[in-house]
């Protein structure tokens, strides 16, 4: 009858998320363990949640002995959002933007058309004023 019995390679028996184990057979007939190491997942796009493309799957480990270049893609928010999201981004700041000129645009007019109005019916209260003004002393000079 073959020995089934193992013998862990690290010190810790626990059966826990990081300590996984898988039992190998050896072309020698014996029974050895390999300890698995935990599945990677893909980085995601912080809007759409979709893959990002250009970003290595990797363990936190692995992704800290790379170098910058191989971790993001040189554009903005890359390797945080995808290309779409950015994309989308953009175009929402330029609209907000083009919203806020047009406001400012319609203040100035409007303000324009007050200041004329404001002179014109300066003016017309002044022509009021002096005929007014006109009129009586015509009517002293007479007396």
């Amino acid at each position: 009858m073959p020995d089934t019995r193992i013998t862990l390679r690290k010190r810790r028996p626990y059966a826990t998320k990081s300590n996984k184990i898988r039992k190998v057979k050896t072309p020698g007939g014996i029974l050895r363990v390999h300890y698995l190491k935990k599945r990677t997942k893909a980085p995601r796009c912080g809007d759409t949640g979709t893959k990002l493309n250009g970003v290595p799957v990797q363990r936190p480990r692995e992704l800290a002995r790379l170098s910058k270049p191989k971790k993001s893609v040189s554009r903005a928010y890359g390797g945080v959002l995808c290309g779409n999201a950015v994309r989308d981004r953009i175009h929402r700041a330029f609209l907000i933007e083009e919203s806020r000129a047009v406001k400012q645009r319609l203040r100035q007019q409007e303000a324009i058309a007050r200041q004329t109005k404001t002179a014109a019916e300066r003016e017309e209260s002044r022509k009021k004023k002096s005929k007014k003004s006109g009129a009586s002393a015509s009517t002293v000079k007479k007396a």
